[in-house]
């Protein structure tokens, strides 16, 4: 409704606008532009006048001066402005007759007509003229004074620019006339910017005193000279005569009248004239090429008639322009009503037009009405069903959620069995002094972290359904600290961790629930051994705060800490960090955080140079309700340890390691890399790294096999792959991940990475076993036939960086055949790795020595020789690079069964 309310508004108001429109606008604008050449001349200024005074009388006219100011660079940028603008009609009264041909030429080019007003133009490219007769105008001065002087007489002639056509114009019809009386004495002197050169003037008169008469170039040079005349005294002997006949205070009509001058030659400005040929032009009228204009001679005895005449005129052109303003005006007032009639009959038609609407608008909106109550009772059947299908799935959530629980329960049944058959297991050993398996150690471990694992499940569930009762005992927070630490220094003495516990006040004691407590100690100790690396340092400091009363629990590591822009999300249920490469449930520290809330406390984190997680508890039991207290617990805490005894365990020491096949585990769980370790360190020579130097490991190892775990600290099992197979020295290293993820992309970015098996955990180590023993086997194959078919190297199936290295080997042996000075140090050398590497490489992939491969090459490249050349035995051992006969035989002879002699004569 209201996108067509405002449409009519406004359709309205557009109506409005279009009605608003004068008269005038509907007829075409004219645009006219004009240059002038000199803007300080009377005469020229007066031009300017009259043009504005004819456009005024049309008011579509749209007239703009640009003026010069004599310079022809400056008429020329206004004229190319002119064209640029796209004018209607250009006027141009020119400085110069040739300087502004081409801009002239160029608008008749761009189809716009130029008017040229006064002074000529060397050129026919135009499409008017309109201008008094020079030539005429000098005439007439010429035939003046010959009248008055009867054919006898010295006369000064001031001319103007010649390189103007008034100028040199003028000077030619003067003397037309005065040289056919030789009576007449003509002396010239041109004149300076259309004024009066004082020295030139003065000096001919001082060598012409007998002057009897001036004509001067205008009215201005006229007035100047009589100025020069009347200090000599000379005004009443010389008479002088001027051009223009200017009406006005210093016009040459009114020195007539006055007597300053004898006569002057009227000259029009044309520039009405101009205006309505651009007029008649713009009409697509036919115009005249020259529009020639009258001229007369004033003197004393027409001048008051033709003064009069001139006055009247210019009343007539005030009377015009008063008329012309009061008709603006009242063309306003008018325009101004008219508009107001209009828009008050537009809003007439809105309104009309509105009620109408609004008639209609509600026939709609009850039909509208009507329909949304429809809708409405379709919705709240919808939301009914919704809420249906909610509470449905809500009992379906909470039957899955108990089924999990219970579960969970289940899975703590075996696990204490198990538990509980270990430690017996352990017990009986140990009595009858027998060392304790690593096997059962490694059992009773795992399955006490798989407990505390399932523990923090349902401790879970407990606290999304807010079933945690606090049962807070008096403790004293010390005591309760050590017993927890004591857990954690059999791994701080094995990372080689600075761990300790400090307090500022030994016998605080606190009310707090000992079971929730010992879960949040123990997540964050956890987390902070985790992530902490060796020789690091953990800290646990307690500090009463007595002014607050409350207790602080500050827990720091120098681990690597966590980002900060993940702060808070840390204790969000399932969070994990994106520094953080190890397999975690995400859910300790979102217990922990509930647990110390449930205290009433607090717990935040900072981390700078590692992790600070700082608990907040209240002191005292005001915050406590009386349910939550209890005096004694109903049993004693015992903390159980995650670990057997350590101590009797004894470390089998490794076998011989010679001529074994060797392996790197890349692992960051201790106890599988020790079992791992133990199973196969009795066929196999076994190195294992945490993944923190894998690379480097593998680069100053070069094992034969590499086992490589997915999740690891730093760079993941992916990388690290990807990393050594790009790598020369360690390309041809076989290379196994191991990972819980069974997904088809985990599978795919394996075999993108180089990796040459995947298997996923838990695994047998049947399985294991087999894929060494089968990598090993098919590297062996590939051995062998290399070292039966050197040169066919792209048909062996290694890799292409195997290739490429072989390649490059075999190409630097040839080269350097018959050098034997060329020893294994410089082929190392020029392959850019170490003599070690390059032993371990190539050991690795034909399964001998480099010396033995140089000396294959150059024994098969001898019988080569033996069999095609005519070289002697001697000869050819040089030209394979053995350093002496001798030698050569004796390496032939133990290679092929035969020697360097025998075969040759075969």
């Amino acid at each position: 409704m209201l996108r067509k309310v405002s449409f009519i508004v406004i359709l309205g108001f557009i109506s409005v606008l279009n009605s608003c429109k004068s008269s005038e606008e509907d007829k075409e604008e004219l645009s006219i532009g004009f240059s002038q050449c000199i803007n300080q001349d009377v005469w020229r200024i007066s031009m300017n006048h009259e043009m504005t005074v004819e456009a005024s009388l049309h008011p579509e006219v749209n007239l703009k001066i640009y003026n010069a100011n004599r310079k022809v660079k400056k008429q020329i940028q206004d004229i190319e402005r002119m064209i640029q603008n796209n004018v209607d009609v250009i006027i141009v009264s020119p400085f110069e007759s040739d300087s502004i041909v081409p801009v002239i030429e160029k608008a008749g080019v761009k189809g716009i007509p130029v008017i040229i007003v006064d002074r000529k133009v060397n050129t026919s490219n135009y499409m008017a003229y309109v201008g008094a007769d020079n030539v005429e105008v000098g005439r007439i001065a010429g035939k003046h004074i010959v009248s008055l002087s009867k054919g006898n007489a010295n006369v000064i002639e001031i001319k103007g620019n010649s390189s103007t056509s008034p100028g040199f114009e003028r000077n030619l019809g003067f003397r037309q006339v005065l040289d056919k009386y030789p009576g007449i004495k003509v002396v010239t002197m041109e004149a300076r910017k259309d004024e009066l050169a004082l020295e030139g003037f003065v000096e001919i008169l001082n060598r012409f005193p007998n002057i009897n008469y001036i004509y001067a170039y205008n009215d201005v040079i006229a007035y100047q000279a009589w100025m020069v005349l009347k200090k000599r005294g000379l005004e009443k002997k010389i008479k002088i005569i001027g051009v223009d006949g200017l009406n006005g205070p210093t016009g040459g009509l009114q020195l007539v009248k006055d007597g300053i001058l004898e006569g002057t030659v009227l000259y029009p400005t044309g520039a009405a004239e101009a205006v309505k040929l651009a007029l008649k032009i713009a009409n697509k009228e036919i115009v005249p090429k020259n529009n020639k204009l009258n001229t007369i001679l004033i003197d004393s005895l027409n001048a008051d008639i033709l003064s009069n005449q001139f006055d009247k005129i210019t009343i007539q052109q005030s009377d015009i322009e008063q008329q012309q303003s009061v008709i603006k005006n009242q063309s306003i007032k008018y325009s101004t009503q008219s508009n107001l009639i209009k828009l008050l009959i537009s809003l007439l038609l809105i309104v009309l037009s509105l009620a109408i609407y609004s008639i209609y608008s509600g026939i709609v909106i009850r039909r509208k009405k009507q329909e949304l109550e429809d809708t409405n009772k379709k919705i709240k059947n919808q939301r009914n069903e919704i809420k249906k299908f909610s509470n449905e799935l809500k009992q379906s959530n909470e039957a899955r959620l108990s089924f999990f629980t219970g579960l969970s329960h289940e899975f703590k049944t075996p696990l204490t069995l198990i538990l509980s058959s270990i430690e017996s297991l352990e017990a009986e050993f140990k009595n009858k002094g027998v060392s304790v398996n690593k096997e059962i150690n490694l059992m009773y471990n795992n399955s006490r972290r798989l407990l505390r694992l399932i523990n923090q499940l349902l401790d879970y569930r407990k606290t999304e359904g807010h079933k945690f009762t606090l049962r807070a005992s008096q403790t004293n927070l010390l005591d309760f600290s050590k017993s927890i630490v004591c857990d954690f220094d059999r791994e701080a003495k094995k990372k080689n961790i600075d761990f300790s516990l400090t307090t500022t006040n030994p016998e605080l004691e606190v009310y707090l629930d000992r079971n929730l407590m010992d879960k949040v100690y123990f997540n964050l100790l956890s987390n902070a051994f985790k992530f902490t690396p060796e020789k690091g340092k953990i800290s646990i400091t307690i500090k009463e705060d007595k002014t607050n009363n409350i207790v602080k629990i500050h827990f720091k590591d120098s681990g690597i800490g966590i980002p900060d822009n993940e702060l808070g999300e840390v204790f969000n249920a399932f969070y994990q960090g994106s520094n953080n490469y190890r397999n975690s449930s995400g859910i300790g520290l979102h217990l922990s955080k509930n647990f110390v809330e449930l205290h009433k406390g607090s717990i935040e984190i900072h981390s700078k140079n590692g992790a600070e997680f700082i608990i907040t508890l209240p002191l005292g039991t005001a915050h406590l309700d009386e349910k939550e207290i209890i005096k004694e617990p109903v049993l004693d805490f015992v903390h159980q340890s995650d670990y057997l005894d350590s101590e009797v365990i004894q470390k089998v020491e490794p076998k011989n390691t010679e001529d074994k096949y060797s392996i790197l585990y890349i692992e960051d769980n201790k106890d599988l890399s020790d079992f791992i370790s133990d199973k196969f360190s009795t066929e196999y020579t076994f190195f294992s790294s945490d993944g923190t130097d894998a690379v480097e490991k593998a680069l100053e190892l070069i094992p034969d096999i590499i086992i490589c775990d997915l999740n690891l600290p730093e760079m993941n099992g992916f990388q690290i792959c990807e990393t050594l197979k790009k790598d020369l020295r360690t390309s041809h290293i076989p290379t196994i991940i191991l990972t819980a993820s069974d997904d088809q992309d985990s599978y795919l970015k394996a075999l993108d990475s180089g990796a040459d098996i995947f298997l996923t955990k838990p695994f047998h180590l049947k399985v294991l076993a087999q894929s060494i023993k089968g990598l090993l086997f098919n590297r062996e194959k590939l051995r062998f036939y290399y070292t039966n078919n050197i040169v066919n190297i792209e048909e062996g199936g290694f890799g292409i960086s195997e290739q490429d290295f072989l390649k490059k080997l075999n190409e630097l042996i040839w080269k350097n055949l018959e050098n034997s000075s060329y020893t294994v140090e410089d082929l190392a050398r020029d392959l850019a790795i170490s003599r070690v590497q390059l032993y371990r490489k190539v050991k690795a992939i034909l399964g001998i020595s480099i010396s033995d491969h140089i000396n294959n090459m150059r024994l098969d490249k001898s019988k080569e020789l033996l069999k095609k050349s005519d070289q002697t035995i001697s000869e050819i051992a040089y030209a394979v690079g053995f350093s002496s006969p001798n030698y050569f035989s004796t390496s032939f002879k133990n290679k092929f069964g035969i020697s360097p002699k025998e075969y040759k004569n075969i």
